[in-house]
């Protein structure tokens, strides 16, 4: 289980990613790491980057299907108890998602505090969520976004390349599954559909205080950036 901010003040969440990827590098072979490297460029090379929701944008309204519940959740209903934090990750299958969730998992307490609630939004179906929520004991809404429909609205939406698709089948990362409960052969466009790893702060007047997402999938946004915006709101 990855160290929490709490209990290892000193230690940032990047501090936690950086380690996934030095482990990475020490463990895989050179030319998957060298595939993975020119994967991140030319996804950054598409100005995706551009296209994600800026602070002082609306932010798109959503209603999605809560894993643990079954139930919709509206994110109308959830502004007006109070400010939200929308995060966006790939699945349970990505090591650095985790991370991420695991240490907003430690936080959720202090985020409550200021009265702000949290949902962490991702394509996978709720099979997959509801693993994730049991292993990892996450005490905040995972919704499902087939598709990355509701990514697509924030700028974050993406389809895996052909050449990725093939990578991820060779690494035993089956992304249709995760998110469709399809195989390779049955795998429908939407179900490779991916959102960047994304943070968002959606005040009570549905406005965007605070946006940040990278093309680079080991690079995520501080939970105490995101906890200081929140004070400004």
């Amino acid at each position: 289980m990855a160290a929490s901010l709490n209990n290892s003040p000193n230690t940032s969440l990047q501090d936690q990613l950086d380690r996934i990827t030095q482990n990475t590098r020490a463990l895989v072979q050179p030319e998957r790491l060298a595939f993975s490297e020119r994967a991140i460029a030319e996804l950054f090379a598409t100005g995706i980057e551009d296209r994600v929701l800026k602070p002082g944008s609306p932010a798109p309204s959503f209603s999605l299907t809560d894993a643990a519940t079954g139930k919709l959740v509206h994110s109308a209903d959830l502004l007006a108890l109070g400010s939200l934090v929308v995060k966006f990750f790939r699945g349970r299958w990505d090591p650095y998602c985790v991370t991420e969730l695991e240490t907003w998992r430690d936080l959720y307490p202090e985020l409550r505090s200021r009265g702000a609630l949290l949902v962490a939004i991702s394509p996978q179906n709720a099979r997959q969520s509801n693993f994730m929520l049991d292993q990892h004991h996450l005490g905040f809404p995972l919704l499902s976004d087939p598709g990355a429909e509701v990514a697509n609205q924030f700028g974050l939406a993406y389809s895996v390349s052909a050449e990725q698709r093939r990578y991820f089948q060779s690494i035993l990362v089956n992304i249709p599954f995760n998110n469709a409960g399809l195989s390779y052969h049955t795998a429908t466009e939407a179900s490779w559909r991916l959102p960047l790893p994304g943070t968002f702060v959606v005040n009570q007047q549905n406005i965007i205080t605070f946006a940040e997402a990278h093309a680079d999938f080991r690079v995520r946004p501080e939970p105490t950036d995101v906890l200081a915006a929140l004070r400004h709101i």
